[in-house]
């Protein structure tokens, strides 16, 4: 078979291996563009896409290439960029001052007061994060119709903005005729003020009527502000009922915000609600390659781990660092080595906060409404053996605390009684929605 017939193969046995957003950020826009010596070389976008695919999918793709050819016996990934109809080989981008903070990336629409950087191509997909980005890609593709409202939330720095943002940049650059806002919460609130206070409050309504799609930022923002409440709940029913797309963002589940009318509770659950997590390590380390790739900033492997290792969680942290290591290579002048990336770490990560097991405990006491001292305590209480295997999880898989010293330390157990409620807890959050949004909350407590 012809090149381009084998690689067609490969990737629809690709395709039912992986999910459909992965699918999509790491297969696209590849393909064969030699076989010689029994070597396949595949065209691929960036230094990032190359390293994600060697790293992550090389022996499977390399095995599902030798079963349809028995005459290949490597793989190799070189990085091009499509010019019109021919292939040519992208040179590589070393990091110079021009190349370190574009200035539109600062610029914001005065339309639709979104900012354009803000888009699906620069989103990272990783396991945290895949649900929340197929919800998106849902929502663009059937608008107003498919969950309706979009809910998302999740921690600071988790990529929440970048995703509703980027809803709105397609929409706004692919359906002609769609008017989009962004807003914080926040600025509806001072609106809404402002409004009443100069008795201009039909202006106000017909302001945020107008447009086909709605996304605000930061919801737990009107906690207990019931008047504008009020109006963003009249706004969601004229928007929803006219067949318009309503997209929302959090810290926390809208059940979780205080002083958040029922009604509006009601009205976000009718749609999608999804969560954003923390990056887990690989994500993360995906996250650093891709702006450092965008930035023109090369690293080697041990630092680009380093920094993932070192940097928890938080997408904006890691941002921030890498603009500080750009800047000091710039000023320096040549690539930073592994100490001299542990030393600006250090000066410019918050030190991790070591949740001990009396933290964890008093969350979990105050998220279930339990007394702290019913965890330490040999009952088999339905109310109290639940939240006492949470704390056993979240002590070993957040805070790294052997089985022996947590049975120990929660009422002198077996550490296989630990290792069983560990167990337990983390086989049923594959399955279990609910489960997986309390965890999320203690771990905000946290």
């Amino acid at each position: 078979m012809d090149d381009k017939t084998l690689w067609e193969k490969v990737l629809a046995s690709m395709e039912t291996m992986v999910s459909k957003a992965n699918f999509s950020t790491w297969f696209k826009n590849t393909e064969i563009t030699k076989l010689e010596d029994g070597v396949v070389y595949v065209a691929v976008q960036n230094a990032f896409v190359r390293d994600w695919l060697a790293n992550k999918y090389h022996k499977t793709i390399l095995k599902t290439l030798r079963e349809l050819s028995g005459d290949i016996r490597g793989l190799e990934y070189t990085v091009v960029k499509s010019d019109r109809n021919r292939i040519v080989e992208k040179p590589a981008i070393k990091a110079q001052p021009a190349a370190a903070l574009p200035l539109n990336d600062h610029y914001v629409d005065q339309e639709s007061n979104l900012n354009p950087k803000y888009t699906f191509d620069s989103f990272v997909i990783g396991p945290f994060n895949e649900l929340a980005y197929t919800a998106a890609q849902s929502v663009i593709k059937d608008l107003g119709r498919v969950y309706n409202p979009l809910f998302v939330y999740g921690n600071t720095g988790h990529g929440k903005t970048h995703l509703i943002q980027a809803i709105g940049n397609h929409i706004k650059s692919s359906l002609v005729g769609k008017s989009v806002y962004y807003l914080t919460s926040e600025r509806f609130y001072l609106d809404f003020v402002n409004a009443m206070q100069a008795n201009r409050v039909p202006v106000f309504k017909e302001k945020y009527r107008k447009f086909d799609v709605i996304i605000m930022d930061d919801i737990q923002f009107l906690s207990s502000k019931e008047s504008t409440q009020q109006e963003l709940f009249h706004l969601f029913n004229t928007l929803h009922d006219g067949g318009r797309q309503i997209v929302f963002s959090s810290d926390k589940h809208p059940n979780f915000i205080p002083g958040l009318e029922d009604r509006l509770k009601s009205r976000f659950s009718a749609g999608m609600i999804v969560d954003i997590p923390p990056p887990e390590l690989d994500s993360r380390l995906a996250i650093i390659r891709a702006k450092t790739s965008r930035l023109g900033l090369e690293l080697t492997e041990d630092v680009a781990t380093f920094l993932a290792m070192a940097i928890e969680g938080n997408i904006r942290e890691i941002e921030g660092v890498i603009n500080t290591v750009l800047c000091q290579t710039q000023m320096k002048g040549h690539t930073l080595g592994l100490i001299e990336i542990k030393n600006l770490v250090k000066l410019n990560v918050k030190p991790r906060k070591n949740n001990s097991v009396k933290d964890v405990v008093k969350a979990i006491s105050s998220y279930y409404d339990i007394e702290e001292s019913d965890i330490f305590e040999k009952t088999r209480r339905k109310e109290v053996v639940r939240p006492r295997q949470i704390a056993m999880y979240i002590l070993r898989e957040d805070c790294g605390v052997s089985f022996p010293m947590i049975g120990e330390k929660i009422g002198g157990r077996d550490h296989s009684t630990v290792l069983h409620s560990y167990e337990k807890i983390k086989e049923e959050l594959k399955t279990d929605p609910s489960l997986e949004q309390d965890i999320a909350q203690v771990r905000a407590m946290l």
